[in-house]
């Protein structure tokens, strides 16, 4: 069975990403959910911005980086959103990673605000919504296909929903989507065996 860190969004390590969490561990496999903000649980997405603004890209990075330093080095590294971007910056700087989960967020491999290229044979998945004004709106899904065009289609899957929802995953926010978390978990389940 995998190893998996999973990292929470701006909201924090809610229920609901708990939940998901849980949904992960039922297919058998160990899942780590690091909260990099101490219990703090923001409203909103824009208190969750304003909250990684009071604490600071360099805090949160060691944040993240200390909660892995322990873990073996072959995990699979997953995280919603914000979470989804320390997810694929430990995927492509820390050596030996086993796969990459990313929701509702990808950060281009190429230009000017790449994190660097994939690392050579690390599967990676990526789910998020057509519309979402983060995810579809922003440049991510755009990064995410040329992440798949990249890499090719037997390292890198790519999963977009019908929807505008943000964090659709967390069943304890009103943005939740039970259809598509429910489609989203089956799918990170087989990766994860896939890896096993």
């Amino acid at each position: 069975m995998a190893e998996v860190v999973l990292f929470h969004h701006v909201q924090g390590l809610t229920d609901g990403v708990r939940a998901f969490a849980e949904a992960l561990r039922a297919g058998g496999h160990t899942v780590h959910t690091p909260d990099r903000f101490d219990g703090e649980l923001p409203a909103s997405v824009d208190d969750g911005i304003a909250l990684t603004q009071r604490i600071g890209d360099e805090v949160l990075r060691e944040r993240a980086d200390r909660a892995v330093a322990d873990l073996p080095e072959d995990v699979v590294y997953a995280g919603f959103s914000f979470g989804g971007g320390t997810a694929q910056r430990l995927a492509q700087s820390r050596p030996g990673a086993r796969g990459a989960l990313l929701y509702e967020s990808c950060f281009p491999i190429t230009g000017e605000w790449a994190i660097g290229p994939w690392p050579d044979g690390v599967p990676v998945q990526i789910h998020g919504m057509d519309k979402d004004p983060f995810f579809a709106l922003e440049g991510d899904l755009d990064a995410a296909r040329e992440l798949v065009d990249t890499v090719g289609s037997d390292l890198a899957e790519l999963f977009v929903y019908p929807g505008d929802q943000h964090l659709f995953t967390d069943s304890s926010l009103p943005s939740y989507d039970a259809e598509a978390t429910e489609l989203v978990i089956r799918r990170s389940q087989e990766f994860l065996d896939r890896l096993s």
